[in-house]
C-alpha cells in the first residue's frame, strides 16, 4: 500500500538520487499536493493515472526530474502552459519559493484544482491564467516557457514565443528524443541544450530540449 510513510520514504529516495535539498516544509507541501491530486482526480479527471504510487512516480518524480537543471539554468520567472494539473509547475513553485511561476491551462475545472493547491499549500509565487495560451498578454515576459505534455515542439514554439523575453528560452519536457518534431520546428528556432533526464522509478527514456531564437543565442 502507498500511504503517506510510503510517499515520504520515496521522496527522500528520489531527492538523494537526484542532490535535491528540500526543506521538510517543502516535503510536506509536495506531499499535500499529492493528497489534493488523488481527492480531486476521482471528480475532476486530472490524469488517467489514479493509483497512488502511480501519481507519485508518473506525475511528482517525473517533474522533479528537471528541478535539477533548473536550479543552474532556470530564470526568475517562468511560465508552465498547458499545466493541467499543475505539472511542472506546482512542483517547481515548491522548489522554488523564491521564483515566480505563472500556471496556465484553457481547462476550467483544472484551474478550480489550482486555485484550492495555491490556496491550501500558500504558494504565494504561483499566478493562475484560466485561458488559451494565445490569449495570454503578461505584463512582463518571462525568461522560460515550460512544458511537459502541451503539444508539438513546432507548436510549443510558435503559440508561446510572444510570452518570451529576447533572450528568454523554451525548455520542453519529453520522453524519447523527438526528431520528427523538430524537423517541423521553425528555422529560427535551434536546440540550444539538450538533456536526459533522471527519473527514478519512472520507465522510460526522458529528455528535456532548451529551444532559443537563434538570433539571441550567446556568441
Amino acid at each position: 500500500m502507498f500511504d503517506k510513510d510510503a510517499f515520504f520514504v520515496q521522496l527522500s529516495s528520489v531527492c538523494s538520487q537526484l542532490e535535491i535539498a528540500l526543506s521538510v516544509e517543502q516535503q510536506q507541501k509536495l506531499h499535500d499536493y499529492w493528497a489534493l491530486f488523488l481527492k480531486w482526480n476521482a471528480t475532476y479527471n486530472l490524469s488517467a493515472i489514479r493509483d497512488a504510487e502511480g501519481i507519485f512516480l508518473k506525475h511528482i518524480v517525473d517533474s522533479l526530474s528537471v528541478v535539477p537543471l533548473y536550479e543552474k539554468k532556470g530564470g526568475q520567472r517562468c511560465i508552465d502552459v498547458g499545466t493541467g494539473g499543475g505539472l511542472p509547475g506546482i512542483v517547481l513553485a515548491i522548489c522554488f519559493p523564491e521564483r515566480h511561476f505563472s500556471l496556465l491551462d484553457s481547462a476550467g475545472k483544472k484551474m478550480r484544482f489550482l486555485f484550492q493547491v495555491k490556496q491550501t499549500l500558500n504558494l504565494a509565487n504561483v499566478e493562475l491564467f484560466n485561458c488559451r495560451v494565445e490569449d495570454h498578454k503578461p505584463d512582463q515576459l518571462y525568461d522560460n516557457v515550460i512544458s511537459r505534455a502541451f503539444s508539438s515542439v513546432a507548436n510549443f514554439t510558435a503559440w508561446c514565443e510572444h510570452l518570451l523575453h529576447s533572450s528568454g528560452t523554451f525548455w520542453a519536457m519529453k520522453g524519447l528524443f523527438p526528431d520528427a518534431e523538430l524537423s517541423e520546428m521553425q528555422k529560427h528556432y535551434i536546440v540550444s541544450e539538450h538533456y536526459e533526464l533522471l527519473a527514478p522509478g519512472v520507465e522510460g527514456e526522458r529528455c528535456l530540449l532548451i529551444l532559443q531564437n537563434k538570433k539571441t543565442e550567446p556568441n
